[in-house]
């Protein structure tokens, strides 16, 4: 199962709107005879993939998949009935399958006489398809805040100045959550400071680039603006009530309400209005004001923090007003891995949802 996971892994960034998905084939023996994983929306699933190489010797092995095989007939048909038919004997999976219109797999495995179980390994497998996972289940994206800060919690210098706080290999590792990211998405302010371009760069192989998003409540993108350029497509954000028409030849762009407390745009509606694209996974790489607004909306699920040994002691901080104003009220993350990259500190942490929060 540790196999099908990392073979899942593959395919992040890629799948979308599909979850990302791994199987590996044993003959009846035990021995390995087929991996696969899911590449792309549209194409075969892991399963598919994995009985292929299998052929002949799948018969009366075994069959092991991060995610309870499809029951429905999409772009594709339904992986439960492909491994009945290749006469798989055994079928375990990690995580059952939450999508009811796909659901359904394990009881026509049963149905036909094999044998079914679940639940291996399946607090490591749904953290891998944690996105879609949540997609699902909430009916938004998985919002995933990356930032990069001084120990002492500074984005920037009191000038401004923010290139570069961190490390090449932490920004090379930001380019890595980019290209596993169905969005990325900055605010306003974030485009006049940095004018970032949000496309992957230097990644090996194939890169399905992400939607870059620019909430700009007021319309204000320059059109010289790096992220108007031909290298990823680009969604603009704008308020309803606002006069875009200079922006339709140069992206896409979305008109949504505007928050109730009267600055930027409705998070909830920003989020339906992506997941109704597609999108199932965002990266939120804007700055301190933008996440505040997440964080406040109840809407960040993921944290990655690339901590630099370095000391500003002034200039804006992280995180912006969140609605946030005792300590009995702070949003408590559990760490989930540390790693060093280069002379930086990376942390990645989920929020602790209780009913104080």
């Amino acid at each position: 199962m540790r196999r099908a996971i990392a073979l899942a892994a593959r395919g992040l960034g890629s799948t979308s709107p599909n979850p990302v998905v791994g199987c590996v084939v044993l003959d009846v023996n035990g021995r390995v005879v087929g991996e696969g994983w899911h590449r792309r929306a549209g194409g075969p699933h892991a399963e598919i993939h994995a009985l292929r190489e299998a052929g002949e010797r799948a018969r009366g092995g075994t069959a092991v998949v991060t995610l309870e095989p499809c029951n429905h007939t999409g772009r594709t048909g339904p992986c439960a009935q492909a491994l009945v038919d290749a006469g798989i004997a055994r079928v375990v999976h990690a995580v059952s399958d939450p999508n009811p219109s796909a659901a359904g797999g394990a009881t026509t495995l049963r149905a036909a006489g094999i044998d079914t179980e679940s639940g291996l390994l399946e607090a490591e497998a749904a953290r891998g398809n944690e996105a879609w996972l949540t997609a699902i289940r909430l009916g938004r994206p998985f919002v995933h805040w990356k930032y990069a800060a001084t120990l002492d919690g500074r984005s920037a210098a009191a000038d401004g100045t923010s290139r570069w706080i961190t490390s090449g290999p932490a920004r090379a590792d930001v380019h890595r959550l980019r290209a596993e990211s169905d969005a990325v998405l900055v605010g306003s302010g974030t485009l006049r400071a940095d004018d970032p371009q949000l496309a992957v760069r230097g990644r090996d192989g194939d890169v399905t680039q992400p939607l870059r998003v620019v909430l700009d409540t007021h319309a204000t993108v320059a059109p010289t603006a790096r992220v108007l350029d031909d290298a990823a497509p680009t969604l603009i954000a704008v308020a309803d009530d606002t006069d875009a028409d200079h922006l339709k030849d140069r992206a896409d762009v979305v008109r949504l309400p505007r928050a109730a407390s009267g600055r930027g745009l409705d998070v909830p509606a920003l989020l339906a209005a992506l997941y109704e694209r597609g999108v199932r996974s965002v990266l939120l790489e804007g700055g301190p004001t933008l996440a505040g607004a997440f964080v406040a909306a109840d809407a960040v699920d993921k944290v990655t923090g690339y901590l630099a040994p370095a000391l500003l002691g002034a200039g804006p901080a992280v995180l912006a007003d969140a609605g946030i104003t005792t300590i009995a009220r702070a949003l408590r993350l559990d760490v989930a891995e540390t790693a060093t990259l280069g002379p930086d500190l990376r942390v990645t942490a989920y929020p602790r949802r209780t009913e104080e929060n």
